[in-house]
């Protein structure tokens, strides 16, 4: 059983065939998963695929840096309506990205900290982004050192950031990212050094094919996140059913109960 923590489930071509999407990732053993809100309008909709989903689905809900320049006066209020859903399970996808700028820094930063505080708040988790932005970052998080929790979701290997991130005791979100051995090879060789105690799985679904899968579709799914699996099994050297049970723990000790998946149901047996 696997729960995919990164699901773009408001992006196109996931969005108007999400139940589909979700029959062919439950197929795959793959139960639970995360949703990811990257605005107020995409968490409001990733809230009302979670809750159509059920049991085992949530969504987080935050400003992605990308779409920090679109922040309204009243985020704040805004964020803490949409946190207080049942299917609120994180507060993100937040944090800054340098390397796009699509929002002035200033402006990411500042919709970081409302975020940040948010989290200790509410005792949310954080669903953390950082691109080319790891000092500005680790100086916006400061603050709240030891009084948040979260996941640098889609890690791609920077050494420094992963011994940042065990010191604040955060969880690291492995991608397809992994299966490339061309462009992976800092995650590759990160990933013998994340504890198992921190290690959570994603597809980032409908990004980040894996590059082993063939034939190679055009869009990622949650429905391929076992593909991750054996890579990330391979390279740590531990079966995929210890895997698949420590990655399950890990990721309902950080986001709760709610990304529990449902009993699968027994069919009764044929009449004879």
């Amino acid at each position: 059983m696997w729960i995919d923590i990164g699901i773009n489930s408001t992006h196109a071509p996931l969005a108007a065939t999400l139940p589909e999407v979700l029959t062919r990732a439950r197929a795959a053993e793959v139960r639970g998963g995360l949703f990811t809100g990257t605005s107020l309008a995409s968490a409001e909709a990733a809230l009302a695929q979670a809750s159509a989903a059920g049991q085992g689905f949530g969504a987080t809900v935050g400003v992605h840096p990308h779409d920090a320049a679109g922040a309204p006066e009243d985020l704040d209020a805004q964020l803490r309506r949409l946190a207080a859903h049942p299917a609120a399970c994180a507060i993100g996808e937040t944090g800054l990205d340098f390397n796009r700028d699509y929002s002035p820094r200033p402006v990411q930063a500042q919709v970081f900290e409302t975020q940040l505080a948010l989290a200790e708040e509410t005792g949310l988790p954080l669903f953390l982004h950082e691109r080319d932005a790891a000092e500005r970052f680790q100086a916006c998080f400061a603050p709240f050192a030891g009084k948040v929790s979260g996941v640098l979701h889609c890690f791609t290997g920077d050494p420094a950031m992963l011994t940042w991130g065990l010191a604040q005791d955060l969880y690291f979100g492995v991608t397809g990212w992994v299966c490339d051995e061309r462009r992976g090879e800092a995650l590759r060789e990160a990933l013998l050094h994340i504890p198992e105690d921190r290690l959570l799985l994603e597809t980032d679904a409908p990004f980040l094919v894996p590059r082993t899968l063939r034939p190679r579709p055009r869009h990622n799914e949650p429905a391929f996140l076992p593909v991750i699996a054996e890579t990330v099994a391979t390279l740590r050297g531990v079966s995929l059913a210890s895997l698949a049970a420590r990655c399950a723990e890990n990721t309902l000790r950080l986001f709760g109960d709610r990304l529990r998946p449902a009993p699968e149901e027994k069919q009764a047996p044929e009449a004879r």
